[in-house]
């Protein structure tokens, strides 16, 4: 893991400084007065025909070698790395726990694996404040800052944090022992009830497979193609897996971009949304998570007291998350994107929407992104499409003057006219936005807290629902197959989603689309939200079946046991001590003596 953590920190020292583009001057002994409009033409040119003014640095190309390998590498040795902790450190601890314990300890487990995301995030923000290329490059020079869509944090340097820290946490794992001793009062051969449900043995199987087993490669390799084919023929596993597997979707996309979303959408900056991630809604998921593993030890929760458990809070956070509709937000005020140069609301982005006649004396360019702030608080792309003419100052102080675009803007809302200025930056007019946020947020935190509260048991659920020698198997398939199908393409599709809302792309400097400036915010909620819960809708369909399925197995379990009592009875003439067939045959009529009162 560590290794890996490293490899995908690489990238940033191969390739070359970040360079933005940018109409300001960073040098603070400059005293030339520039003009942000480069040249005047009596004729002007029509939009499609005018020149860009882009900063004439030439064209720098990538490195050849493609910098995602290093990335993929490095998940890949991160993957393998993690494998040994779970899910088989899972398997390891339901092999050894007290079964009254085991969900406790699955909760603590799960909780602390949450709990290190939390760091993660706080961690993300601090980096995220910091400029990329910090120690490279004078700082000063730097105009931009953290709220900017250009800027690029210093994310190479967490990845440098977290192997370190990874390659220290390796050094614990060499102390533990091959194997624990089976507490005396483990459960025996005969599963609890939560269990019998899906275990189709022999009745007469009367040790409970040990993991330490021993058995080669090739023998294992034999068994491989079976297991697998019995796990499939399970169809309460292949509806669970299914359900988790479209369940993950939803929450890996939900989780990937609610960083992106709190930002574009509330105008929070990018530290700040994943600060909060960190501070507010990932401690609320660790609490939930705990506190579904001591509910599942406090009241003993069967199969089917868990799997009602789990789909209950989830349909419960699931109505909680339409809310999130109501918390809308407004577009930002962008002259000829979102509003026109006089201020009327609702245009459609266009290209030729940018250009007007208070800045056809200028050669703008449609490609540049150089936000500036007018007096009437509207934000323009860049200085030049503003129409100003001169500007005073310096790197983040500059001011921009006799901005003619300002000014006609000013004079259509009958606001007046003189020399209207713009500054650095966007403008910060969104109160309506900073009164629903604190809304959104508390409804995120308790959304979160009810949803993970079925996290345990749905775990639990899963490794009862399948006969103990397949225990590993199934828990490594549930992870594969949540990882592949969930964890690589969600974020792949929510992103090209999201990204038909985009009013404005940002161009390379080589030619080619660059990220995107700047969402249309009420698309954006629609499609982020709408695809979320579109998928839970479906799970939650899924779920039907799967509750007849498990029924009906429940059934026929119990009529099972009631019929083999009589079997039961007759073992009791072997040589076995008398106490194991008592609780066999106790544990076949549902009795649990572990439980209850032994004989």
């Amino acid at each position: 893991m560590s290794i890996g953590t490293f490899l995908i920190a690489m990238p940033h020292f191969i390739i070359g400084r970040y360079k933005f583009e940018t109409s300001i001057r960073s040098s603070v002994n400059s005293t030339n007065n520039l003009s942000p409009c480069p040249a005047s033409s009596p004729d002007p040119l029509p939009a499609g025909d005018r020149p860009s003014i882009l900063p004439s640095a030439g064209c720098v190309r990538e490195s050849s070698f493609s910098m995602w390998i290093y990335v993929f590498l490095g998940n890949v040795l991160r993957g393998i790395g993690e494998t040994p902790v779970q899910p088989l450190g899972i398997s390891y601890i339901d092999d050894y726990a007290r079964e009254e314990n085991a969900a406790f300890y699955i909760g603590c487990v799960q909780t602390i694996s949450i709990i290190g995301p939390v760091f993660g995030y706080l961690l993300g923000s601090l980096c995220a404040k910091i400029y990329v290329d910090i120690g490279f490059v004078d700082m000063d020079s730097i105009t931009i800052t953290p709220g900017d869509a250009r800027w690029v944090g210093a994310w190479w340097l967490g990845y440098l944090i977290a192997g370190v820290i990874t390659l220290l946490s390796a050094i614990p794992f060499w102390f533990l022992p091959k194997s624990l001793p089976m507490p005396e009062t483990q459960r025996d051969s005969k599963c609890s009830p939560e269990q019998s449900c899906f275990i189709k043995d022999s009745p007469h199987r009367e040790q409970k497979y040990r993991a330490e087993e021993p058995a080669n490669f090739l023998e294992m390799a034999k068994e491989f193609l079976p297991s697998l084919k019995n796990l499939f023929g399970n169809p309460v596993y292949f509806i669970y897996l299914c359900v988790t597997i479209i369940q993950f979707n939803s929450l890996i996309g939900m989780v990937t971009y609610k960083p992106k979303y709190i930002e574009q959408h509330y105008g929070q900056s990018a530290s700040r949304a994943n600060f909060l991630m960190g501070v507010i809604n990932i401690p609320a998921v660790a609490l939930g998570i705990f506190s579904g593993g001591v509910i599942m030890k406090k009241f003993k929760l069967s199969i089917m007291g868990a799997a009602k458990f789990a789909f209950g809070t989830s349909l419960l956070g699931y109505f909680l998350s339409l809310f999130f509709f109501a918390m809308g937000c407004e577009n930002s005020k962008f002259a000829g994107i979102t509003m026109s140069y006089k201020g009327v609301d609702g245009i459609s982005y266009h290209e030729r929407a940018l250009f007007a006649d208070c800045n056809s004396g200028c050669l703008c360019s449609e490609k540049e992104w150089d936000p500036v702030c007018g007096e009437n608080g509207m934000t323009y792309i860049s200085p030049c499409l503003a129409g100003c003419q001169s500007s005073s100052g310096s790197g983040k102080s500059t001011v921009f003057e006799h901005c003619r675009c300002v000014a006609a803007a000013m004079v259509a809302s009958g606001a007046g006219s003189g020399n209207l200025t713009a500054t650095v930056g966007h403008c910060q007019d969104r109160e309506g936005c900073d009164r629903v946020f604190p809304y959104f947020l508390a409804l995120s935190v308790i959304s979160s807290f009810i949803i993970s509260l079925g996290g345990t048991p749905g775990y639990v659920f899963l490794i009862r629902c399948i006969k103990p020698e397949f225990k590993s198997l199934a828990l490594g398939l549930h992870t594969l197959a949540t990882r592949t199908l969930a964890g690589i393409p969600a974020p792949i599709y929510f992103g090209a989603i999201i990204d038909t809302t985009c009013l404005k792309w940002g161009h390379k400097r080589c030619g080619g689309r660059g990220a995107c400036r700047i969402y249309n915010t009420t698309a954006y909620r629609i499609v982020y939200l709408g695809l979320t819960l579109g998928l839970r809708t479906v799970s939650f369909f899924l779920c039907v079946p799967g509750f007849l399925l498990l029924q009906t197995h429940i059934r026929k379990e119990e009529k099972s046991a009631l019929e083999n009592g009589g079997s039961e009875v007759e073992s009791l003439r072997k040589e076995e001590p008398i106490s194991l067939h008592c609780d066999q045959f106790l544990r076949s009529t549902g009795y649990n003596p572990d439980r209850e009162t032994r004989l």
